[in-house]
């Protein structure tokens, strides 16, 4: 059996310095309005820090959004299918400026191609055999 200080068998306390459960009340009292006082600082410093009052003021609609993407997280919406999806989106769209470059240089390369083969037929007649040789081995545009 495992007896603890202070403690009789009969479960009286029996305090080494003559204090009671009163006492003990107390004091874990003033330790949890210690604690109150300590963690209202906490928040208090933290506001401080973050100039929460000021972004709002500044921003508004933007710390609405922050408010309602940190209450959706903290509910539980971090491993959701919504969330799934609106992930996939945003890499959707945050790979559409790098397929737009890519679609965008392939088709100055090609209209560069088109343009210098067009330069290589000249003004000449378009059946002429010095046109055709001059030509033989690049595609050339369709005459219309």
């Amino acid at each position: 059996m495992t007896t603890f200080p202070g403690a009789s068998g009969n479960g009286t306390p029996q305090d080494p310095q003559g204090g009671g459960f009163g006492q003990r009340v107390d004091h874990i009292g003033s330790d949890a309005q210690q604690l109150w006082s300590d963690a209202r600082g906490a928040v208090t410093d933290l506001g401080q820090t973050l100039d929460l009052r000021g972004r709002v003021e500044r921003n508004p609609y933007g710390m609405m959004a922050a408010a309602v993407g940190v209450g959706y997280l903290l509910g539980g919406g971090l491993f959701t299918p919504l969330t799934a999806r609106i992930l996939r989106l945003g890499v959707r769209l945050a790979a559409l400026p790098l397929v737009k470059d890519e679609l965008l240089g392939m088709a100055e390369s090609a209209f560069q191609g088109y343009q210098t083969g067009r330069g290589m037929a000249g003004p000449g007649p378009q059946g002429s055999a010095s046109a055709n040789a001059a030509s033989a081995g690049t595609p050339r545009p369709p005459t219309y």
